[in-house]
């Protein structure tokens, strides 16, 4: 089981950057791929992008490709969702989730029924 807190999430005009933070608990994060998701008012939960537990393979969404990076610390417990150049359409709830699986090394077919832990999320708000 583990435990995800998001934090750093909050408004922002657009061209504008925000750094979001994912703190986990549990001794099997390290094991563990990451997922970044966001959830737009009247639409479905998409992903964002992914990493795998080494940190050495990662998936972004065609859509935030080249202006969104995720990396993870093990030793900190964290995972980071560095979001530059952010568009009005960025504007969601971000959620992180942790694998349900341990060390899984390729995360480019990954989805949400994969993910077993969630976080409570944190909003984004991108204005024009």
């Amino acid at each position: 089981q583990v435990v995800l807190v998001e934090s750093g999430g909050g408004l922002v005009q657009a061209g504008g950057s925000l750094s979001l933070s994912c703190a986990a608990s549990g001794r099997t994060f390290s094991w563990r791929a990451m997922g970044w998701f966001r959830q737009a008012p009247g639409k479905e939960r998409e992903i964002v992008a992914a990493i795998n537990w080494r940190g050495d393979n990662t998936y972004y969404a065609q859509s935030v490709k080249g202006r969104f990076t995720i990396s993870r610390d093990n030793a900190k417990n964290t995972v980071l969702l560095q979001m530059n150049t952010l568009k009005p359409e960025d504007t969601a709830i971000y959620y992180c989730a942790a694998d349900q699986m341990v060390t899984r090394t390729v995360v480019s077919t990954l989805g949400q029924a994969d993910f077993g832990s969630w976080g409570q999320g944190t909003q984004v708000t991108v204005s024009s």
